[in-house]
């Protein structure tokens, strides 16, 4: 996602989609598929879902492996990395922090003027990109504001 002038564009969504190979064959992948993406775009910044505890701990374990390779891509690159709680996303987005993924393309969709035809993972991450973007310039005009303040 792109932000110039204060409007959002979508550049680029999809999803890594690794096949049934060993778990290093798959965590290779994505590494390789984010370097790809950060060398062909040079993103300011990346948002990221912070990890959250599951009840299936080989699932969180296994999420946690993907994000990792995420983060190493990153590391890399030099790409500054923002973690966002999953909560916090759909509450900034929608305005409740359990809403439906449907929900949140949807509104994703609205704020990019596009139709949300994408995957639910591309979806969720879109939504991470423009939270970050929107809390970006929340922190923005806040520090705008503090460096104008006339101190008494």
């Amino acid at each position: 996602v792109r932000e110039r002038s204060g409007v959002l564009s979508l550049v680029e969504a999809g999803v890594v989609r690794p096949s049934d190979e060993a778990m290093s064959a798959r965590l290779g992948l994505m590494y390789t598929r984010i370097s790809e993406l950060l060398h062909a775009h040079s993103p300011h910044a990346v948002a990221v879902e912070n990890v959250f505890f599951a009840r299936n701990s080989a699932s969180a374990l296994k999420l946690g492996q993907a994000r990792g390779a995420v983060l190493a891509a990153c590391g890399v690159h030099g790409a500054q990395v923002f973690g966002y709680e999953p909560t916090r996303v759909k509450k900034s987005l929608v305005g409740a922090g359990r809403a439906e993924k449907s929900q949140v393309s949807f509104r994703v969709g609205q704020l990019l003027g596009v139709r949300p035809d994408w995957a639910e993972d591309a979806g969720d991450a879109l939504a991470l990109a423009v939270c970050h973007l929107n809390h970006s310039r929340f922190l923005a005009a806040v520090a705008a504001g503090q460096n104008g303040a006339t101190r008494l």
